[in-house]
């Protein structure tokens, strides 16, 4: 797979093009909420935090949140615009996580798993800085899991190569529980709508999905023509919510 270069590829547009309606946080936070140990606050850890679009709300909801993500690029808007008294941001990734053993209480990998490039260490340097009977949520695709996605089905091959962008699900759970983890659940979620077809289309046109760099630029094109042609005839109409299963271990 191709590695996306975030300090020379995306970071400029990342949080137009991935930004969240207020109905659409409210809900993830509910659901990252069911998930988490009882009681607050708690120190999390928001592993591959890219743009800081989900931290300020973590730390709004649960505690104090560290944002972790390896691209300077992307650290940089984060720091500039998704400042929050109880956030900080660090240079890490996965598999070296800056924060002292057994410091969190929780961390959360959402959209970023397919990232990781040596998993089995990554699942042992969360495991490291997670307390035992702390969390660990992720929000991936997975290859043999892949949900439908509306606007993927007009781009020539697009369900196909999205879905070798991920593992398979058994996979990440053997690479976790090998790791000292228990699985505690894996279910669906789906967000809210992201707004109107048109909205969205707007916001694909930024290119901020990783399987744009995996599409050749016949395809791309192909699949902006058709996805034009089908917005036009309703782009005022609410577009589908993004189906998103949630994967969530407890730290043995």
């Amino acid at each position: 797979m191709r590695r996306t270069n975030y300090d020379t590829e995306q970071y400029q547009d990342y949080a137009r093009g991935r930004a969240l309606k207020d109905e659409q946080m409210a809900a993830w936070i509910g659901a990252f909420g069911a998930l988490l140990p009882e009681g607050r606050p708690l120190v999390g850890l928001d592993v591959g935090s890219g743009t800081g679009r989900f931290s300020p709300a973590l730390a709004s909801a649960f505690g104090p949140v560290t944002g972790v993500e390896p691209s300077v690029r992307m650290r940089e808007v984060a720091l500039a615009q998704s400042q929050h008294p109880d956030v900080q941001y660090v240079a890490g990734a996965a598999e070296d996580i800056p924060v002292p053993t057994a410091s969190a209480d929780y961390a959360m990998l959402l959209l970023s798993w397919h990232h990781v490039q040596d998993k089995p260490r990554a699942a042992r340097e969360l495991a490291r800085v997670v307390k035992p009977g702390g969390r660990l949520i992720i929000r991936s695709g997975y290859g043999d899991q892949m949900p439908w996605i509306w606007w993927l089905e007009h781009f020539p091959n697009g369900f196909e190569k999205d879905a070798t962008l991920f593992p398979p699900l058994h996979q990440a759970i053997e690479t976790f529980t090998s790791a000292g983890w228990r699985v505690r659940t894996f279910g669906p979620f789906t967000e809210p709508s992201p707004g109107t077809y048109g909205e969205m289309l707007d916001r694909l046109r930024l290119r901020t999905h990783t399987i744009f760099n995996h599409l050749t630029a016949e395809e791309v094109e192909t699949g902006f023509e058709r996805l034009e042609q089908a917005v036009t005839l309703n782009p005022d109409a609410p577009a589908p919510g993004e189906p998103a299963p949630l994967l969530s271990f407890e730290r043995r």
